[in-house]
């Protein structure tokens, strides 16, 4: 891959990449707001500034290295959002409106894109030269925010799957589920290097990606 493709790929993808992440993340605290933590904004984590979301690895070395070897499609991570959840209102039952906040917010945006997608398509010809772009990076952003719905709701801790299914199970299994925490960050390494993560999700991210796209546009 020549770095004109690489340059070229990063300017379609860096903007729904940080917006997808970020907007994940301040979901997240926004809902511990208003379910009685404040934790995040005390932290000024509810903001839309990059700076105080950017993981130098999450954020910028994996993406950055995903475009360079070629990936057909780029994912990242930013900040955890600190939460306390000993503060919630109900800490077991709001866990989950917590975590579904982040996925569900990705799932939003990828509509929200297949939508001015459409709208882009019905720019006059004579706009071509932006036309392409803002469709691919459209494009970009259902695929990159369907990567996040779905990977997330993966019933693992640390992921938002992970604390949904602490928030639902019965008391002695969600301990044990939760006990998995510590090395749940080993655990996706671990199958993200072995292929089980691409092979089982792979199928369902670009499937719905392609359905959402396939709305708009001839696949």
């Amino acid at each position: 891959m020549d770095i004109d493709a690489i340059i070229q790929k990063i300017s379609i993808w860096a903007l729904p990449v940080l917006l997808a992440i970020i907007l994940h993340e301040v979901a997240h605290g926004w809902v511990a707001e208003k379910l009685g933590d404040n934790t995040a904004r005390w932290m000024g984590r509810i903001t839309l500034n990059p700076i105080k979301h950017i993981d130098p690895f999450g954020t910028i070395l994996i993406p950055l290295g995903l475009a360079i070897v070629g990936s057909p499609f780029l994912f990242g991570y930013a900040k955890p959002v600190p939460v306390d959840f000993r503060k919630l209102n109900n800490p077991k039952r709001d866990m989950i409106w917590v975590a579904l906040a982040g996925p569900v917010t990705n799932l939003l945006l990828a509509f929200a894109s297949t939508l001015l997608l459409a709208l882009v398509i019905q720019l006059p010809t004579s706009l071509f030269w932006i036309i392409e772009p803002l469709a691919l990076m459209c494009q970009a952003s259902i695929i990159i925010n369907m990567v996040l719905f779905i990977f997330n709701l993966i019933p693992l801790p640390p992921l938002d799957g992970g604390r949904i299914a602490v928030g639902l199970l019965p008391g002695p299994l969600a301990w044990q589920l939760s006990r998995i925490e510590p090395y749940g960050f080993m655990i996706i390494v671990a199958l993200l290097f072995l292929g089980v993560f691409q092979s089982v999700i792979g199928p369902m991210v670009m499937g719905s990606s392609y359905w959402l796209i396939g709305l708009v546009l001839p696949l």
